[in-house]
């Protein structure tokens, strides 16, 4: 009796389904041995300039590489990553068929953690408008540059524009710090803490309105500015960013852990008539949740008491 396997309906139907989303989803995906591009999406093939009468299927990674040296280094920096359980995520220059060069983000894992020589996902997004941005000063001068929020000067600026302003709508700013984060860094590392940090932002960013600016503080101190947002709607999604943020599950390669935050809501208003003024009551209803066992949410009032919304 033979021991071979044969081929099951549900093996042909994922088979079917993989082959779906390489050429359908528009993401630019390639499954790579050792420096063979064993299967590309069609993304993929469109991104390096490659088509239907063409394909990268087959080659060798260094088709994409401007310089053999490029190449080798690249090989060099995700095999020190893979052993340390950490995924690929940086920017490379790369070339396409016709020989022009493009700025793309590669994000590279192996398929099977614990043989990291296995075969390797690489997903790959063409980042040269955005890398040329983020090299303009004035990019510089505005962003933090670990998350790509807001930084803290740009916060404050823009909060400026509604502190003592006579205009009717109201504006509402939250204070997000994330509860014990600095155990996180103590046991991961600074490194995959910055790439925790990103995620968290770009989940921050998320769950707000495109109107609104998420900023990076500093360390793991989040703001969010809420323009035409009363202290209700406030609360509302302050409570929507602490749910999420204790539901999200932060992964760096081998690397998985759960934070959770707490919030501070205020609301502007006259007897805050500086920006110092609102950052600090802000801070002070973000103490307060903190102080109260973390995980929750508090909003500073006129008073200076504080209203609880249960977390």
């Amino acid at each position: 009796m033979s021991n071979v396997h044969a081929p099951s309906i549900a093996d042909d139907f994922n088979t079917a389904r993989l082959k779906a989303l390489l050429v359908r989803a528009p993401t630019a995906v390639a499954f790579v041995s050792g420096e063979r591009f064993e299967v590309v999406s069609e993304e993929f093939n469109h991104l390096f300039g490659f088509g239907d009468e063409s394909d990268l299927t087959g080659q060798n990674t260094r088709a994409v590489h401007t310089t053999d040296v490029a190449h080798a280094a690249l090989r060099e920096r995700a095999t020190a990553a893979f052993a340390a359980g950490q995924p690929l995520d940086e920017e490379i220059e790369y070339v396409k068929r016709d020989g022009h060069r493009f700025w793309g983000r590669l994000q590279a894992s192996p398929l099977q953690w614990d043989d990291p020589a296995s075969e390797v996902l690489w997903i790959v997004e063409d980042v040269s408008a955005a890398r040329a941005l983020r090299l303009q000063p004035t990019w510089t001068a505005k962003h933090d540059a670990v998350t790509e929020l807001a930084n803290r000067r740009e916060f404050e600026r823009r909060l400026a524009e509604h502190v003592g302003s006579r205009r009717s709508e109201p504006v509402s700013a939250l204070w997000v710090d994330v509860d014990k984060f600095s155990d996180v860094v103590k046991a991961m590392g600074a490194e995959v803490g910055d790439h925790f940090l990103y995620g968290l932002g770009q989940m921050l960013i998320s769950k707000v309105r495109a109107s609104d600016l998420v900023a990076r503080l500093e360390d793991d101190h989040f703001a969010i500015l809420l323009p035409d947002c009363d202290q209700h709607y406030a609360q509302i999604i302050a409570e929507k960013i602490r749910s999420a943020i204790a539901a999200y599950r932060l992964r760096w390669g081998m690397h998985r852990t759960r934070v959770k935050a707490s919030v501070g809501v205020v609301q502007i208003q006259p007897s805050l008539a500086t920006v110092d003024a609102v950052l600090g009551a802000g801070a002070l209803a973000c103490t307060e949740a903190k102080a109260a066992g973390g995980d929750s949410v508090r909003v500073f009032v006129s008073t200076g008491g504080y209203e609880e919304l249960a977390g």
